[in-house]
């Protein structure tokens, strides 16, 4: 039996749950071996856990209100008893190792950086996320969607960041950042990207220069920088991208249906459980809206296994 320190899982956040979230935290405790504490309404999260029979395997927190999911930010700090803020104090006063949530990207952000803090000399946090490349790798999409309109030395930053999580999660020796834009040559992009770019520049690290949307999957560079508001849109730009793709292949009979699971499998928001959230002084993870167990689980994995590189990751 395990002694280490507990994800804490906002299991009231996300379009599914508790009844999703109580599952993924089921599922990751008994498959994966990860400890979790369910927070929210403790009335239905053992009446969920009971279905599994687990109500003496999973530790809950009662947290009377639930952020709903239209909530953007701010109204998020507005009670502290919701699940949310009281996971975020949970993780805050040590009795958990990191945060899970599918909750609305701007509460988490909101709430998280009230209660965790921001890393020293951190502006901004933002949120990362590796897709898979066509060379078989993964090249990191810095922001995915925490923060819409970052100042040019927030953009610089978040490449920092994004390099970090290259290095200790993804493997990559000396990883290489490229800026995402309009154009591949110098000075193309807006007045953001343009002087991003200057700023990149001047880091002690390996800047491409820019990069254009085609490049994103290619494995052209290691980290993709950008802003949240642009970096979500191809996100899900991705994702419905290679479900329509698949399914026009499909359709024309070209590809071994066992191939194009796996290809599908590789995109799918469930395979890599969320978007870590760097630049905090403590792990976190955006898990999608509509997660389902298996990506919940996925998400308590990958929590309990960035927490574990915490350090590295803040700076």
């Amino acid at each position: 039996m395990t002694t280490a320190a507990p994800v804490v899982l906002d299991a009231m956040g996300g379009d599914h749950g508790p009844a999703e979230t109580v599952a993924g935290a089921v599922q990751a405790c008994r498959e994966h071996g990860v400890p979790v504490t369910l927070v929210g309404r403790a009335g239905e999260l053992r009446a969920e856990l009971a279905r599994y029979g687990a109500t003496h395997e999973i530790a809950v927190t009662h947290a009377p209100d639930v952020v709903p999911m239209a909530e953007r930010g701010p109204g998020a700090l507005a009670t502290g008893k919701s699940s949310l803020a009281v996971g975020c104090e949970l993780v805050r006063g040590g009795a958990g190792a990191a945060l899970v949530s599918a909750g609305s990207t701007g509460a988490v952000v909101s709430c998280a950086v009230r209660a965790l803090g921001r890393a020293p000399r951190v502006l901004r946090p933002a949120l990362a996320v590796a897709l898979p490349t066509v060379t078989g790798g993964a090249t990191v999409l810095i922001d995915a969607g925490a923060t819409s309109d970052p100042t040019p030395e927030m953009v610089a930053q978040f490449a920092v960041l994004g390099v970090t999580y290259a290095e200790e999660v993804l493997g990559v020796a000396e990883p290489v950042v490229g800026l995402l834009s309009i154009g591949s040559e110098p000075g193309k992009g807006n007045r953001l990207a343009r002087r991003a770019a200057e700023l990149l520049a001047l880091l002690p690290h390996r800047f491409h220069g820019n990069v254009e949307g085609h490049d994103v999957l290619a494995g052209t560079v290691d980290v993709v920088v950008t802003d949240g508001f642009t970096g979500n849109i191809v996100l899900k730009n991705v994702e419905g991208t290679v479900r329509a793709a698949l399914a026009q292949v499909a359709a024309a009979g070209i590809a071994p249906p066992d191939r194009l699971a796996e290809v599908a499998r590789r995109y799918d928001p469930g395979t890599h459980g969320g978007a870590a959230l760097l630049g905090l002084n403590a792990t976190v993870v955006v898990a999608h809206g509509s997660s389902r167990a298996a990506t919940i689980a996925r998400a308590c994995v990958v929590a309990r296994d960035l927490s574990k590189s915490r350090a590295g990751l803040r700076s």
